[in-house]
């Protein structure tokens, strides 16, 4: 790793626990990565209060004062446009500035996309960002592009999609040519409406792209494809059905296994291997999802997230700031660009 810092700016104010629980991440992350500063934007008598209580390096871990927040149900593109002192104006300008790597918030989603957009702007060539989360599947992990960010894509921005999961997926998380599936109701390449029709074609003929096809939403979990794509309706729409699930499951398995004096003593056998099993089910585990196509990284969590994710989505940062994804993105559009 190199010796010099990961400079993250985070959104003190963003998500349901703050500014507690994203104080209490940063200093977790601080304690267990060396190779990173965090400046964390918001309330500064909150910020300082809640950092008051714990033990840190405060040499990597800089409150930046701001006035105002934005809240979830705002209209974004309003909010961003007239809360400039808001905690995650400030932090997102801070990427823009050069003054941090790395930007992370569990606030609004929608303002985090806009924000990302217009303040931090798009990668030369980039037609559209894309919102790509990390889900759980029984070989591992795969990438699902887009999952929020553009509910009308078309077929252009869906083949940029694939390239920048395939990019991210190769450089960030480690698979060799991976492979990538378009979402359909059906294997066959005749399958699905209009959109999705005039991208398989571009996905079969993009030089590149290992292009294994359509994938159908009842094969995701078995990990058929490491890049998983389509548009942000359909990709928001698998998420929260695997996150449900996942959750219906645990709480069906809860309840099975404390039915009776039985039940339970055989509960109290599996807990440690049905606990271990569930804890690759957790979005927890997996951090932010990214806004790929930005010319800085702007990392997306849950509203709801806990300390660990928090600590794990800012130590992901700096793994992906490293990982110079953002320059090689840079490079195969800026090429695309010029070969028009």
């Amino acid at each position: 790793m190199s010796n010099k810092l990961c400079r993250i700016a985070l959104d003190g104010m963003g998500g349901d626990g703050a500014p507690s629980v994203m104080v209490e991440g940063a200093v977790a992350a601080v304690k267990e990565d060396s190779g990173i500063e965090i400046h964390i934007t918001g309330d500064e008598e909150a910020l300082n209060r809640e950092l008051s209580g714990h033990e840190y390096d405060k040499d990597r871990i800089i409150v930046v004062p701001t006035t105002e927040v934005i809240e979830t149900a705002e209209p974004p593109v309003v909010a961003v446009h007239n809360k400039k002192d808001s905690s995650m104006v400030r932090a997102l300008y801070l990427v823009k500035n050069g003054e941090c790597d790395a930007y992370l918030s569990a606030g609004s989603t929608g303002a985090t996309l806009v924000g990302g957009q217009i303040i931090v702007g798009r990668i030369k060539g980039v037609e559209r960002p894309a919102l790509a989360p990390v889900i759980p599947t029984e070989k591992g992990v795969s990438v699902l592009i887009d999952c929020g960010a553009n509910v009308d894509a078309r077929a252009s921005q869906v083949l940029q999609f694939a390239q920048m999961g395939s990019l991210y997926s190769e450089n960030v998380i480690g698979v060799k040519k991976p492979r990538v599936g378009l979402v359909n109701i059906g294997a066959e390449e005749e399958k699905g409406n209009a959109l999705v029709k005039e991208v398989y074609p571009l996905l079969k003929e993009c030089p590149g792209i290992n292009f294994v096809g359509n994938v159908e939403a009842r094969d995701i979990s078995a990990g058929v494809a490491d890049v998983v794509v389509c548009e942000a309706f359909v990709g928001n729409v698998i998420l929260k059905m695997y996150e449900g699930v996942a959750s219906t499951f645990y709480h069906l398995l809860k309840n099975a296994l404390l039915t009776n004096a039985v039940s339970k003593a055989g509960a109290l056998l599996v807990k440690p291997y049905i606990k271990e099993a569930m804890k690759d089910f957790t979005m927890t585990k997996y951090g932010a999802a990214p806004l790929l196509g930005c010319k800085g990284l702007v990392m997306k969590t849950h509203g709801s997230c806990d300390v660990t994710e928090v600590k794990n989505s800012l130590i992901q940062c700096r793994e992906f700031v490293e990982s110079g994804i953002t320059g090689r993105m840079e490079e195969l559009f800026g090429t695309a660009l010029k070969g028009r």
